[in-house]
């Protein structure tokens, strides 16, 4: 079992089922509260960070290429994952895992019809 699996089980475990179906709406919430604002954000930051390609594969049609937590801390830079961690109340390194985990499928059910809805 690998870190992000331990760290799926503890969320989990403390959120339980239901709330871990949740992370997505955590994950918007967190986003709201820095520079970044949304997911129009961090898909622009994961763009310019070199992450076009995983990005492209999450608004189209086919199956999403993952990312990984290293990707996203490079793509994102120390600040701003300091900001969503402390935002989404987990230390940093969970934090990647989990925007890791979720992050693509977040995107790609947010965008139907291959992009996302403009930030309102």
């Amino acid at each position: 079992m690998g870190l992000l699996d331990d760290v799926g089980a503890a969320l989990k475990g403390v959120l339980g089922q239901s709330e871990a179906g949740a992370m997505p709406a955590l994950i918007s919430a967190a986003l709201a509260k820095t520079d970044l604002g949304n997911l129009n954000g961090i898909v622009a930051q994961l763009q310019q960070g070199g992450l076009g390609s995983q990005v492209a594969s999450w608004l189209g049609t086919g199956s999403n290429l993952p990312v990984s937590a290293e990707q996203l801390r490079g793509a994102l830079g120390n600040e701003q994952v300091r900001e969503l961690a402390g935002h989404l109340g987990l230390p940093v390194d969970a934090a990647l895992n989990v925007l890791s985990a979720h992050l693509p499928g977040l995107v790609d059910q947010a965008s139907p019809n291959g992009t996302l809805p403009p930030a309102s």
